[in-house]
């Protein structure tokens, strides 16, 4: 049984602060970022945030909690690769965003109208909302009313289930380091992913709000704003794949 004595208290609350400063790091940033940048609805950035926050938070529990628990420890060489993926994820997001930028989609379907009419129209997909659908989009802004069935965040989710287990081997160390034995380890980490859940929804919240303002009524500095997002995290992800693998590609 854990007592919960006052070490043990000061070291559950550190750890749910360094939590909430892990989720603002400048990768996870900007991966959020360029995951909620094609949506205009505040309830999909969110959405996005917390998706990825929960996929970081559960990678972090399984690693780190069976390092804790069963020993397990990850080489120094693994780590790097692991970081060196994230690097590669992020240069895919942000071109991701550049190609949803320029693209000018024309999308063909078949409507039906309330009154049972049926016709065949097409539309260009253009400053849409894509985030919802992974193949289709709300149209917002098409004059036709229809609903499509929104999908969960699930490439928010793969992407913060990479950055939690690239980031697990740190979290290993500081979780070693701070934790008296195997349970008060586990509290630990799970302060240290509710910490980083926190922190992520409001940097989501933080980000609905502009996105949706520039989206509904300045749709050109929007644009502008997606365009930076796009390039600053395929720049930072060319950074980390440097970083972290710099000295294979030039020695």
């Amino acid at each position: 049984m854990v007592e919960f004595d006052t070490t043990l208290w000061s070291v559950l609350v550190l750890g749910l602060l360094i939590g909430v400063q892990h989720a603002l790091e400048p990768d996870h940033v900007a991966a959020v970022t360029s995951l909620a940048s094609g949506t205009r609805s505040r309830r999909s950035v969110l959405q996005q945030g917390v998706a990825w926050a929960v996929g970081h938070a559960l990678m972090l529990l399984a690693v780190a909690g069976s390092a804790v628990t069963f020993g397990f420890m990850m080489s120094d060489g693994l780590a790097g690769w692991l970081e060196f993926v994230v690097g590669m994820m992020l240069v895919l997001l942000g071109g991701h965003v550049l190609h949803r930028l320029i693209r000018d989609r024309v999308h063909f379907h078949v409507h039906r109208h309330d009154d049972g009419t049926v016709h065949f129209h097409a539309h260009s997909h253009a400053d849409v909302d894509t985030s919802e659908k992974p193949f289709g989009a709300q149209h917002f802004d098409d004059p036709h009313d229809h609903v499509h069935r929104s999908a969960l965040p699930w490439r928010a989710l793969a992407v913060g289930l990479m950055h939690g287990l690239a980031g697990s081997a740190a979290l290993i160390v500081l979780t070693v380091a701070s934790a008296a034995d195997a349970v008060s380890g586990i509290l630990f980490v799970v302060v240290f992913g509710v910490g980083s859940v926190a922190g992520m929804a409001a940097l989501s919240f933080a980000i609905a709000v502009p996105l949706g303002w520039t989206g509904r009524r300045l749709t050109g500095l929007h644009s502008i704003v997606r365009g930076l997002v796009g390039g600053a995290t395929v720049t930072l992800g060319v950074v980390v794949m440097y970083e972290t693998q710099g000295h294979v590609w030039f020695g």
